[in-house]
């Protein structure tokens, strides 16, 4: 069948032979569990305890991998193991699926079926946009067909959460560019709101009572609040189930340091607010709604879930009020320039919570790339955008290797790669973008001061790139050992 010839299918479930592309040759091999997957992991979608279907599997190598984390993991393929029908499981894995149908039509069918087959979440992939510079072929209706006789058609961020919300009615959030997760019910919705805006405490197994004991401590010091019974792991029920609440509470106090529990305290109040502003991004559930751990804080921390609410309000509408935004951004951690302020990730939790706020909802629109150095908060806008310096530790002035925006509220998005760029952008005064009692903070400010002394910084308008600030280290005579500046000889 050649490229111009037309093309109509049902659904995934065609037979092969119906195939206007060899869509099988898409199934490559990998070293390890696909980025949809490793993200449904790390955002808790794919749990012990539900069954997880991996639709359009291709050769089984996630469901394998998943089987080894002890994980219920089924797979169906139409090509490599279509010898039963797949059954509805708790969650269904759709990853690299549509971007390899011909059809369009065919891919709302096969995005319908595996809804159908969906208790709870739906995890929907995509290549994306940006991987067209490695995509090589003839032109064929919305895709490519490429050498091998595969056929590729890349989604953008925003076409395929539009997608997903067109066929299954429900409401979404993005895991990661090119991930979307579609849910069935607002709790788990919700559960994984909480999961991202409260960082989950970390129960190392009780090896005696008075391990638990402390245990208990650090949950109180870093929540501001006692846990309730619910919260304690199984083997920590059993261990502490011989003491009273009112004992357990009377020990507690004794042991944890009141300036940290109120620490503890603080920021779990901020943490619920940016639960609470995220989840009304995405349409805010009654109070019975919300997971246990939010419930407790609002009890603890706030008159009543309304007042939680209301306060949580004013934060959304204050997004909107740009001298507001950028009060904040001047009270921030991070480095505030004429149009945004910059902050590394170790920061983030340092801005004031309505910046938090921006950065969640922009990454609930359209996902963050995992491993981002720097968070850009744009303040002459409405946008977010993530950076990438995989060098920032190690190269005093490291250069960007890509760029990943959103904009708010219509989340249209744009990646640019700066990898195979001549000339790239790069960084100065690394101090300020990273918190003040940060480790890294005075070898970077001893090498801003140094630079500053050499006159490097007299003419800020050359430095913003590779070849300019090339031109002033020449200029002035000096160079760079790490992050010493030497003399330059020769």
């Amino acid at each position: 069948m050649t490229s111009s010839e037309p093309v109509a299918r049902a659904s995934l479930l065609a037979q092969p032979d119906d195939w206007g592309s060899a869509r099988h040759r898409t199934a490559i091999g990998r070293a390890g569990l696909s980025m949809p997957a490793r993200q449904a992991l790390e955002d808790g979608i794919l749990e012990h305890g539900l069954s997880i279907l991996d639709y359009g599997s291709g050769r089984g190598q996630d469901a394998a991998r998943l089987q080894t984390l002890a994980l219920t993991v089924s797979s169906w393929d139409p090509y490599f193991a279509r010898t039963t029908a797949p059954t509805p499981h708790a969650v269904v894995l759709l990853t690299y699926v549509l971007n390899v149908i011909e059809d369009a039509a065919e891919r709302v069918a096969t995005l319908k079926r595996a809804w159908a087959n969906t208790q709870h979440t739906l995890v929907v992939s995509s290549r994306l946009t940006w991987d067209a510079r490695r995509l090589h072929g003839e032109r064929q209706e919305d895709g490519v067909v490429t050498s091998r006789g595969t056929f590729q058609h890349l989604f953008s961020p925003s076409e395929l959460r539009r997608l997903v919300e067109e066929v299954t009615g429900a409401k979404c959030v993005a895991g990661a560019p090119g991930v979307i997760y579609a849910f069935r019910n607002d709790t788990d919705r919700l559960s994984m709101l909480a999961r991202r805006a409260i960082p989950q405490f970390d129960w190392t197994g009780p090896g005696d009572h008075s391990s638990a004991l402390a245990a208990v401590v650090t949950f109180t010091e870093s929540r501001g609040r006692l846990p309730a019974f619910e919260e304690f792991p199984e083997d920590f029920r059993l261990m502490l189930g011989s003491i009273s609440p009112r004992e357990l509470n009377r020990l507690v106090k004794l042991a944890a340091n009141p300036d940290i529990v109120a620490q503890g305290a603080r920021r779990s109040t901020l943490d619920t607010l940016l639960y609470l502003g995220t989840e009304l991004f995405n349409g805010r559930g009654p109070y019975s709604s919300l997971p246990l751990a939010i419930q407790l804080n609002v009890r603890r921390f706030f008159s009543s879930y309304r007042e939680a609410s209301q306060r949580s309000d004013r934060l959304l509408l204050k997004l909107r009020d740009e001298a507001y935004v950028r009060g904040a951004m001047r009270n921030s951690v991070g480095k505030m320039t004429p149009s945004a302020l910059y902050v590394h990730r170790d920061a983030c939790h340092l801005m004031p919570v309505v910046l938090r706020l921006y950065e969640h909802c922009g990454s609930i629109a359209a996902g963050r790339i995992s491993d981002f150095t720097l968070v850009k908060l744009s303040h002459d806008r409405t946008a977010v955008s993530w950076l990438g310096y995989p060098e920032f530790d190690s190269d005093p002035h490291p250069r960007t290797a890509w760029s990943y925006q959103v904009s708010l509220p219509d989340f249209e998005t744009r990646y640019q790669d700066f990898t195979t760029r001549s000339n790239r952008p790069l960084l100065h005064r690394k101090e300020e973008f990273i918190g003040r009692d940060d480790p890294r903070r005075a070898k970077f400010e001893r090498l801003t001061r140094a630079e500053v002394k050499a006159g490097l910084y007299a003419r800020p308008h050359l430095i913003g790139t590779e070849d300019g600030w090339s031109g002033e280290l020449a200029r002035c005579g000096v160079a760079l050992k790490g992050h010493r500046l030497v003399q330059h000889h020769g």
